[in-house]
């Protein structure tokens, strides 16, 4: 090993050189604590500085059923929200204010350059903000769109994020303006006003509160105290009271009347 290096890397045990045999030979076990030491010294000079591993592209692409690097590069808002849910119960009246979207608001604003500096897959095509029918299909994907119940068993074998709709990754919402947020979030209110609410657009809706600045333009204010109240709406007419649903919809009302002050839109006490 060189000495700069050396000097990089200082020693924990200080080693003094030693007298050695004459026919120490650092190939065969050593004898005693000396040859050793010396032995250890000899293997770690042998070390490159700089270790490469030699990794076939080839044989990885054969193998791989989605290009998944933005998904893995990015924490995905669909996390978080099934975090506060498990950690929320009850009427939204007894919720907090959710820390994990507090944390997702600060990530987002502080890191917006480098996400939006971030290339996105090949395959995530974002659509123009004024194409109403082409943000509902890549929020919710084809199959919420078209209300497809299940998926064919050929297309449960990889995810076709057409399919099944782009999740809201911060590299895909850093690069929406508030006048994109603010489109989107009306197109996806519209469509939650005649249509059941779905995971897809709960957690789309859950980014895209987190994207609106304050203080809200007259536009977005309207849009999130219409959500909340067709929030309050599916909750009662929650035929089979699925938990996991109810939850979803309360955190939804929490943020609205909560974080952004809409206190009227809060659930009485109990």
């Amino acid at each position: 090993m060189e000495s700069g290096v050396e000097e990089l890397m200082p020693r924990l045990l200080p080693v003094d050189d030693c007298d050695l045999a004459e026919d120490f030979d650092p190939t065969v076990p050593p004898r005693t604590p000396q040859e050793y030491l010396k032995r250890v010294q000899i293997e770690a000079a042998r070390c490159p500085d700089v270790v490469v591993a030699q990794i076939d592209p080839k044989k990885l692409r054969k193998k791989q059923t989605v290009n998944i690097s933005c998904f893995l590069r990015f924490p995905d808002v669909s996390l978080l929200l099934k975090d506060t849910l498990q950690r929320s119960s009850g009427s939204s009246s007894k919720w907090p204010i959710s820390q994990p979207f507090v944390r997702y608001r600060m990530s987002l604003n502080k890191h917006r350059n480098h996400w939006r500096s971030q290339h996105l897959d090949s395959n995530v095509t974002m659509p123009k903000s004024e194409d109403e029918e082409g943000w509902k299909k890549f929020c919710l994907g084809e199959r919420v769109y078209s209300e497809i119940d299940a998926l064919s068993d050929d297309e449960n074998l990889g995810i076709d994020y057409i399919k099944v709709g782009f999740p809201p990754l911060l590299s895909i919402v850093s690069r929406m303006n508030q006048a994109t947020v603010t489109s989107v979030l009306e197109y996806l209110i519209s469509w939650f006003g005649e249509k059941k609410f779905t995971p897809e657009l709960g957690r789309w809706l859950y980014a895209l509160l987190a994207c609106l600045e304050k203080p809200l333009l007259p536009e977005a204010h309207s849009l999130i105290r219409q959500l909340a109240r067709r929030c309050s709406e599916v909750r009662v007419l929650e035929e089979n009271k699925n938990e996991e649903q109810i939850s979803a919809l309360n955190l939804i009302i929490c943020l609205v009347s909560r974080y952004f002050d809409q206190r009227d839109l809060a659930d009485e006490p109990s």
